[in-house]
This record gives structure tokens, C-alpha cells and sequence, in this order.
């Protein structure tokens, strides 16, 4: 065979093994499997675990990480690493990872999903609003994965409801991952007063919370002044009505003379002092 031809396949050869010897050499790490949060309350702790079975190359620490960032006082140097959640909610779910630092070779990782169903934790309780003017509700949650797409609004009416959409051009739904926002134009007062729900929905469940959205009249915001007139002028009738019905006796008589009147006795006893000088 030609000397070039066999450096060829030399070559050839060496460079088929690369990726096979790379594949070997790197470290293993069994790790837990994906974990669904009970929806239970409270929910039972979760662990997980990670185990560095093969590596090449001595390893130097390890740590766990949560949706890119590290998770504080995880550092160890164990190859048999555990992390614990105690009392699990939906805000606990994610992307969890081990990490495990090598002092001459690139990091290796593991990921564990720890799911759950969305956990509505911010929205508007109730809305108040004049006729015309534009409302705005919003709901927030929690969970993964994230229920991306899957919000839905409707209008509550007792026991039936009314989906919601754009279609309309009075109703405006945007939505992203764990937010939704729901934005009615032009209010109707006999319309558009009630109870609103927005729906959260992922692989795992879903979860509804409500607003309740009241709409006033053009004249609310006179009310306060409407009603401080009211009063005057209640306050004013019943002085009216009183200084009519006031007793007679308390208005003097302009044609009465003032002063102090004469009495009988008083003439009586001049009579007297008269008829005594007679008789001396």
C-alpha cells in the first residue's frame, strides 16, 4: 500500500476514535428523576439527589443551581449531594441542576424538573370605574412549566360564563408565560359590570381566580356635591316649617302697651287712704 494512503487511513481512523474516547472519559451522573409537586396542603418535602459515579478526573466541589442562578450554602465537595425542600409550593417548581467542578476538565451537570400547577398569586380583586372610561384587569402566577399561551378569560353570569377574546375590538386580551392582562374599551354600565376570571392552565392542572369589575354613572362624580346640597336644603324646610309652627304666645303683640299693668288691689287701696282722711 502507498505510504501516503496508509497515513490516510491513520488519520482517518484517529479521527472516528476522538469522539468515542471523549464520550468515555466523560463523568456520569445519575440523578433524580422529574418530581410533581402534590397540590396538596401543606405538600410533603421533596429531595433531590445527585451522584458524580464516574469521573476521569478528581472532581472539586458541587453545587446546585435554580433557573440559571446558584443556590446559596449549596457548596460541598460530596459526590453524593441532596437538596431538600421542605414545604414545597408552586413557586418552588423549575429547572434544578447539579453542578460538579473538575480541576483539569470543563464543569459537568445534571438537571431535575420539579413541576407543579399554576399558582395564581397576583390579580385585582375588584375594579371600579365610570361609563366610557377603559378598564384594566391582570392576573400573575407561578408554576412550571409555565402555562405560556394557556390563560383564558371569561365572564362569569351565576352559573354560565361567556369566553373572551380579541375578536370583539372592545375587549383586549395580551398574555406571557406567567402573566395576562385583560383591557375592556369604552365601558357599557349596563354591559360590562361583573364577574371576570382569568384561567391559568399547564401540563400538570390549572388554576381561576375572579375580579369583580363595577362601572358608574356619568353623574358619580357629582354625587358628594348632590348630596351636601340635599342636606341644606332639608336643613332649610325644617327651619321654615318650625318658624311657622311656632306657638302664639311666643310672638308679641305689637298693639299690647309695655310695661308693667295696674292692678285692682293697687286702686283699692288709694280708695281706702281716701276715705280715711274723710273721717278725721
Amino acid at each position: 500500500m502507498h505510504p501516503y494512503a496508509v497515513m490516510l487511513a491513520v488519520l482517518l481512523l484517529g479521527n472516528l476514535m476522538v469522539p468515542f474516547v471523549s464520550a468515555q472519559n466523560e463523568p456520569k451522573i445519575n440523578a433524580s428523576d422529574e418530581i410533581i409537586l402534590s397540590a396538596d396542603s401543606p405538600s410533603k418535602p421533596v429531595t433531590l439527589l445527585c451522584n458524580l459515579t464516574t469521573a476521569h478526573t478528581p472532581h472539586k466541589e458541587s453545587f446546585w443551581m435554580k433557573k440559571g442562578q446558584e443556590i446559596p450554602n449549596t457548596r460541598t465537595e460530596h459526590g453524593n449531594i441532596a437538596y431538600r425542600i421542605n414545604k414545597p409550593r408552586a413557586d418552588d417548581s423549575g429547572e434544578y441542576m447539579c453542578v460538579y467542578t473538575f480541576v483539569t476538565a470543563p464543569n459537568a451537570n445534571a438537571t431535575i424538573e420539579v413541576k407543579a400547577k399554576p399558582d395564581i398569586t397576583g390579580h385585582k380583586r375588584s375594579e371600579n370605574k365610570n361609563e366610557g372610561e377603559n378598564a384594566t384587569m391582570y392576573c400573575k402566577s407561578v408554576g412550571y412549566p409555565h402555562p405560556t399561551w394557556t390563560w383564558t378569560w371569561r365572564k362569569v353570569d351565576g352559573t354560565s360564563f361567556t369566553e373572551l377574546d380579541n375578536s370583539t375590538g372592545r375587549f383586549f386580551i395580551t398574555s406571557r408565560e406567567n402573566y395576562t392582562e385583560l383591557n375592556i374599551l369604552d365601558l357599557d354600565i349596563n354591559k360590562d359590570p361583573g364577574v371576570y376570571e382569568c384561567n391559568a392552565t399547564n401540563m400538570i392542572g390549572n388554576t381561576a381566580e375572579t375580579t369583580i369589575l363595577r362601572v358608574r354613572s356619568h353623574l358619580a362624580p357629582l354625587w358628594p356635591f348632590l348630596g351636601v346640597l340635599a342636606e341644606i336644603i332639608i336643613l332649610v324646610v325644617i327651619i321654615v316649617v318650625y318658624e311657622k309652627r311656632k306657638r302664639p304666645d311666643d310672638i308679641i303683640d305689637d298693639d299690647e302697651p309695655v310695661g308693667p299693668m295696674k292692678t285692682n288691689s293697687t286702686n283699692n287701696h288709694k280708695d281706702k287712704n281716701i276715705r280715711q282722711r274723710n273721717t278725721k
